[in-house]
C-alpha cells in the first residue's frame, strides 16, 4: 500500500548499523581471502575483521560519504588497512591491496 510521504529505501547519506559495517567488512575480507588464493588460518581471519572493522569505524564519515566511489574506497583500504593486515596475514601489502581491490570491484 502506497503512503505518501514515507520514503521506500533508506537515505544513501544515512549512516549504516554496526552490525551492517561488521557483515560487510567480514564479507569484503572473505572475498580478498579467495582472491589471494592462500590459506588464513581462522584465527587470523578474526583478528582481521576486528582491526578492519575498527578502521571503518573510525573513518566512517569518510566511507559514508564516498559510499558509491569504489575505487576511493579501495585506495582507502590500501592506504589505512591494507599494510596492518598483510603483516597479520605474513602476505605483502601489495598483494593484499591488489585482491581487495580485485574482489572490492575499486
Amino acid at each position: 500500500m502506497y503512503q505518501p510521504g514515507k520514503e521506500k529505501h533508506a537515505d544513501p547519506n544515512s549512516i549504516p548499523s554496526a552490525r551492517k559495517i561488521r557483515r560487510a567488512c567480514s564479507k569484503e575480507l572473505y572475498r580478498t581471502i579467495k582472491r589471494l588464493k592462500v590459506w588464513i588460518p581462522p584465527e587470523q581471519v578474526l583478528q582481521a575483521e576486528e582491526l578492519y572493522y575498527k578502521k571503518v569505524i573510525l573513518n566512517l564519515p569518510y566511507i559514508v560519504e564516498n559510499g558509491s566511489n569504489r575505487k576511493l574506497l579501495a585506495d582507502w583500504f590500501e592506504e589505512n588497512a591494507a599494510s596492518d593486515i598483510a603483516k597479520l596475514w605474513n602476505l605483502e601489502p601489495g598483494a593484499v591491496a591488489s585482491a581487495f581491490r580485485n574482489a572490492f570491484g575499486g
